[in-house]
């Protein structure tokens, strides 16, 4: 089984666009969305939904008022003033930490199970799609990615399919961190600007720390000529291969308003001949 992660380091590079096409460009795949913060890999490949699971981020306080004898302990430990003056637990605010449940003298806050997000099994073309969406406000987005990951590769080996193609979040957080593991092999995309050279040396530093091994894609390459020839002088010094360049196109801007991967919206157009070069070449690898 071969687990493409495709990574950033910030957002705004091209990743889930480039990520979308090169779905279209295998025979059978699972795609895994691992932006579970703000996905929108769906809105270009339009699965049908066939499984949904709930997914518990952690637990949320809870004050018996038949066992509380309001003694304000709770009240004085919290520290993000989730609890009422009344001795009632704001579920936005509260965080999990569990600090009021250990300080109760009586015993009187119970901690359960909350439900943080949900995550989905879906049928695409060419394959099935794992994507999730953490509630707002919810926290522990990594450990929902490390779910969405493990139900990849169960999708995966129950259907005999070979390949994995990971969308994985912007940044160089947790949920990226969670999104590595298991990785054969992480194509970092990247754009020709400030912000793009230097979050893509810091997502490349992080690669190194998982050691995990890594491509370089320019996106955008026609956008700032002097930053694009920084990116190939740097990743030329660190020997780290750009595969493909990507040429700045308004048919890019077209597919997403249409919401269709660039590959299916101008088939015969320079972005999309660039991105089916770059199927080939992870393909032949």
């Amino acid at each position: 089984m071969r687990e493409i992660l495709v990574i950033s380091g910030k957002g705004g590079t091209g990743k889930t666009t480039v990520t979308a096409s090169l779905s279209r460009l295998f025979d059978r795949i699972v795609l895994c969305d691992c932006d579970v913060d703000a996905p929108d890999l769906h809105l270009l490949l339009k699965p049908r939904k066939e499984e949904r699971f709930e997914f518990i981020g952690g637990g949320k306080a809870k004050i018996d008022g038949e066992k509380c004898t309001k003694c304000g302990r709770c009240v004085e430990v919290c520290e993000f003033d989730a609890v009422s003056d009344s001795f009632v637990v704001d579920e936005i605010s509260c965080e999990g930490c569990g600090v009021c449940v250990w300080n109760c003298p009586v015993g009187a806050i119970e901690f359960k199970d909350a439900v943080s997000g949900e995550y989905f099994v879906s049928e695409i073309k060419n394959g099935r799609m794992v994507h999730a969406q953490l509630f707002p406000g919810e926290e522990n987005s990594g450990k929902l990615v490390t779910e969405v990951k493990r139900k990849a590769r169960e999708v995966a080996e129950k259907e005999g399919i070979l390949d994995i193609l990971v969308d994985g979040p912007p940044g160089v957080g947790c949920p990226v961190m969670a999104s590595m593991g298991n990785v054969s092999k992480a194509i970092i995309v990247t754009e020709p600007t400030v912000s793009g050279l230097h979050d893509m040396k810091r997502i490349l530093n992080l690669c190194e720390q998982f050691k995990v091994g890594a491509d370089v894609v320019i996106n955008k390459a026609g956008l700032n000529s002097k930053k694009t020839d920084e990116i190939r002088k740097f990743c030329r010094e660190k020997g780290i291969e750009v595969l493909l360049e990507i040429p700045f196109s308004r048919e890019v801007n077209q597919a997403l308003s249409a919401s269709a991967p660039i590959v299916e919206y101008r088939p015969e157009g320079k972005v999309a001949k660039a991105i089916k070069e770059l199927a080939g070449k992870i393909r032949r690898r």
